[in-house]
């Protein structure tokens, strides 16, 4: 478990400057350059989640069962993930009115994700994963909404076009992962 937490830290205390030390960020970037910044930054994120990865492993060859979770949980966690999918791929499709709406959609896809597999998984080393990342997207969110209206900060409007789009790139990304990747990476087939 402790490799698990150790990368959980790099991972998301990597992603939390922003949040917690924005101006040293600024800092940062404006002394050592834009590229530098990317460089470390996507080093330590690597690093963290490579020990996500292997710590999570490590910790299910003794896991602990805290629950079980009804059947039909798991088509509530499949629903709720393709929402998930769908906020995610709006942070990068273009003029869609979801990310107008939401502002994040990163963040709160990364919420809806760790809700729904908290739902599902009910061992220690998951809530450690889950909820870790449940709390910092929530964390997240509500100080980069607080940025955006301290800020100023307006999402262009969106149309529908973008809209469709968004939801069937989110939508065919969470088919081809549920059906087909989810068990190769990650040990479990959700759909059998």
């Amino acid at each position: 478990m402790l490799v698990l937490i150790l990368g959980l830290a790099i991972f998301l205390g990597v992603h939390s400057i922003r949040i917690v030390a924005d101006g040293w960020r600024s800092a940062t970037i404006e002394r050592i350059g834009e590229k530098g910044w990317k460089g470390g930054y996507a080093i330590a994120s690597i690093v963290g989640f490579v020990l996500i990865v292997w710590g999570y492993g490590l910790a299910r060859a003794g896991a602990t069962l805290l629950w079980v979770s009804p059947v039909g949980v798991r088509h509530l966690t499949g629903m709720l993930t393709a929402v998930a999918f769908v906020l995610i791929a709006a942070s990068y499709v273009p003029r869609n009115r979801i990310k107008t709406l939401v502002g994040h959609p990163m963040l709160a896809g990364v919420m809806v994700w760790a809700v729904a597999h908290l739902l599902v998984n009910g061992t220690v080393h998951a809530v450690v994963l889950f909820g870790a990342f449940f709390v910092w997207s929530i964390v997240d969110f509500v100080v980069s909404r607080a940025r955006d209206r301290r800020d100023g900060v307006r999402y262009p409007a969106g149309a529908l076009a973008g809209d469709v789009a968004a939801v069937a790139a989110g939508l065919v990304a969470w088919a081809v992962f549920a059906r087909f990747l989810h068990g190769p990476l990650i040990g479990v087939r959700p759909f059998g």
